[in-house]
């Protein structure tokens, strides 16, 4: 079996230090495999060389944040085996309802970004920032993880490419380079999306191989694309991608692309309460967990 790797390329904002950050996020990847599939757990457990972290964050940001700003919390979440009622309750709540009325309003008329407010507004920000590649700052996160992905792709390994939030658009660019810039041979065995704003039209307006027609549009370098969006994620705006990209699987250059984002619930807690967007409780989430798990043993 050709060796498997998974490289998972954060979201937005400052993180802690990589290989700290690395280490966490992969405890927590494994037990929720371990809660879906014991046994594929204790595989991926065994090689966690195989798992890689994209550091663009300190290149984006020039921060560091203190690991045990996240560590605490992301026991609180392990001791949980699921979100709570509360949890779903607060996910619909009113207040995350309107939040989306008002960024799919900026989304169909991005002049009206003065309208958002606190972390929308961030958001788009940050998204503005790398769109517009100040300072080649875009050029230069891309290339982390193109430097990533060369040699396994070169040397046909199966990847699964993990993207989550603003992670998502970076690796979508760096995909569509890898294929129409460069025509590297290979293809990632599967990219998820996980909170991703892949959906929204400000963001797809933007993304590179916007202004090529057909197929030359898209990155060719992808097997599967499974995408999985959590109820009141406020960043995944449209949970739903594959009516966005079924071009890809027309052209064939796609062998399918599936959304797993009904009665998904992201069950982070942090300081400020229930966060619908976190990378940790992605990871946790059974059915992100499941996908990982069935990708990890399976024999194609």
């Amino acid at each position: 079996m050709s060796k498997r790797h998974i490289v998972f390329v954060p979201g937005k904002n400052p993180k802690p230090p990589a290989d700290l950050h690395q280490n966490l996020l992969w405890q927590t990847l494994v037990e929720g495999v371990r809660r879906v599939e014991p046994d594929v757990a204790e595989d991926l457990a065994a090689h966690d060389e195989y798992f890689k972290f994209i550091n663009w964050n300190y290149t984006y940001y020039q921060s560091r944040e203190d690991i045990e700003t996240h560590r605490p919390w992301v026991e609180k979440m392990l001791e949980k085996g699921g979100p709570s009622d509360l949890d779903i309750e607060q996910a619909n709540a009113w207040r995350h309802r309107l939040d989306m009325f008002m960024y799919n309003t900026v989304d169909s008329s991005p002049v009206l970004l003065r309208l958002l407010r606190g972390k929308l507004k961030e958001t788009a920000l940050d998204t503005n920032r790398y769109f517009e590649n100040e300072d080649k700052i875009a050029s230069h996160i891309r290339e982390q993880l193109k430097e990533e992905l060369r040699p396994l792709l070169e040397k046909g390994h199966k990847v699964l490419l993990i993207g989550h939030s603003m992670g998502t658009i970076i690796s979508y660019d760096t995909l569509w380079a890898l294929s129409n810039l460069e025509h590297l041979p290979g293809k990632v065995d599967l990219f998820l999306t996980l909170g991703s704003p892949l959906g929204m039209n400000y963001v797809q307006s933007r993304l590179m191989g916007n202004h090529m027609s057909g197929e030359h549009k898209y990155p060719s370098n992808i097997r599967y694309w499974i995408n999985i969006a959590a109820d009141g994620d406020l960043i995944a705006l449209d949970r739903f991608l594959a009516n966005d990209y079924k071009r890809m699987v027309d052209y064939g250059i796609l062998e399918a692309i599936e959304d797993q984002s009904e009665g998904v619930y992201n069950y982070f807690h942090d300081e400020s309460g229930l966060n619908c967007h976190r990378s940790y409780g992605y990871l946790i989430n059974h059915k992100v967990s499941q996908v990982i798990a069935n990708w990890w043993q399976s024999t194609e």
